[in-house]
């Protein structure tokens, strides 16, 4: 009797052992930083961190993670950077190799068309988290490419509805001479003719960077801008094109007339905003401050939303295959939330991630676009950027 009891209490005590936890399916997500030569900043305030970007992909490296202890999935990141002239592709083959095939791309637009064209037909996505051109959402999109960066048309979009909300509908365009510039310039010329703000002139600022933040150098140019604005016809608001900050942030309070300043300079639209609070934002603020001990910035937005997107597709197709997570972002069931008042999603027609864009001033948040009034058939978002009936994206 004293045998049987012992040999059922054994197999009870066996029938408790819980199985051995499956070990976590791994998700691992590559970035890759092309370096580029950059002017030196006007300002010390807007001299780039090291880890720009970096840091706001492992921020969501972090959330996803902790998302993945219940979904039993593990997520790496892994950061290659490529020196200025380096080879990107040899970079992103190595990533690949190594068994990445979800990976952030922080570099200008030719080198993420050559790592897109170089990785077609492979199980690899790349995210889009810097590059501002319209065209890598139109002419030259390709399939295997989603956008969390906002273009300029999504830019110069959402500050053109403020300001003819504002009722400053009539505006003095000084651009700058670089392509950048050009392009921004031509993106203000689309937002105006479709939310019904008038370009009154259009005035040029030919001089290119010299010593920059020497004393005399500063000096030279801060004498220029009220000249550089005299004499022009009535206006309300004085809209910059110089994303090289060859001269745009000395206009503000140097104009001839006493007039607002806004596009590259004074009054911006942008991704993210270092004290943006609504929806939640000072919780992702704080976080983020006491990680990265710095401010966040809108590329690390940008590399951070990419990032929870795809633990968003992960955790919710219970995959760490590329086909479910790929076809998931793509598709009507993700809505992430991203701190600005509604899900965000990827554009079916162009892959950009569609998105409220924040109208700020260097200290504070003003407005957040869409404006109230500009209605869409389908969501006041996709008033921003290169709608779908206009779309040229024929994805290659």
């Amino acid at each position: 009797m004293a045998l049987l009891l012992a040999a059922s209490l054994t197999s009870a005590a066996r029938a408790e052992v819980p199985e051995p936890a499956a070990d976590p399916t791994t998700v691992p997500i590559g970035y890759l930083k092309q370096e580029v030569k950059r002017f030196i900043p006007l300002s010390r305030l807007t001299v780039e961190p090291d880890d720009l970007g970096v840091a706001g992909a492992e921020i969501g490296l972090k959330d996803n993670n902790t998302t993945g202890r219940f979904t039993k999935q593990a997520f790496t990141l892994d950061v290659e950077r490529v020196k200025v002239g380096g080879d990107a592709v040899a970079a992103l083959q190595k990533l690949v190799e190594s068994g990445h095939r979800f990976v952030l791309v922080e570099g200008p637009a030719e080198t993420l068309l050559r790592l897109a064209d170089w990785a077609k037909g492979k199980e690899v996505l790349l995210f889009n988290v810097r590059a501002p051109e319209v065209s890598l959402r139109q002419e030259d999109c390709r399939t295997n490419v989603l956008h969390t960066a906002p273009d300029r048309a999504m830019l110069a979009d959402a500050l053109a509805q403020y300001l003819v909300w504002k009722r400053w509908s009539r505006w003095l365009v000084v651009k700058g001479v670089f392509p950048e510039d050009l392009a921004y310039l031509e993106a203000l010329r689309r937002a105006a003719k479709r939310f019904g703000g008038t370009i009154v002139e259009e005035r040029e600022y030919k001089e290119t960077p010299g010593a920059r933040r020497s004393d005399t150098g500063q000096q030279q140019i801060q004498l220029q801008m009220p000249m550089l604005t005299q004499g022009a016809p009535a206006h309300d608001v004085v809209v910059v094109a110089d994303e090289q900050e060859v001269f745009g942030p000395y206009l503000p309070f140097r104009t001839w007339e006493p007039r607002p300043v806004a596009g590259t300079a004074g009054l911006r639209a942008m991704s993210w905003h270092p004290a943006h609070e609504q929806w939640g934002a000072t919780q992702m603020q704080n976080r983020f401050e006491r990680f990265a001990k710095r401010f966040m910035l809108p590329l690390d937005y940008q590399a951070w939303v990419a990032v929870r997107a795809l633990g968003e597709a992960a955790s919710r197709t219970r995959s760490g295959d590329f086909a479910p997570i790929d076809a998931f972002l793509r598709g009507d069931r993700l809505e992430l939330a991203a701190f600005k008042g509604q899900k965000v999603t990827f554009r079916k027609w162009d892959g950009q991630l569609r998105q409220p864009i924040i109208i700020a001033g260097p200290e504070l948040p003003v407005s957040m676009s869409p404006q109230e009034g500009f209605l869409h058939q389908n969501a006041e978002v996709d008033t921003l950027g290169i709608d779908e009936p206009e779309s040229k994206c024929k994805f290659q």
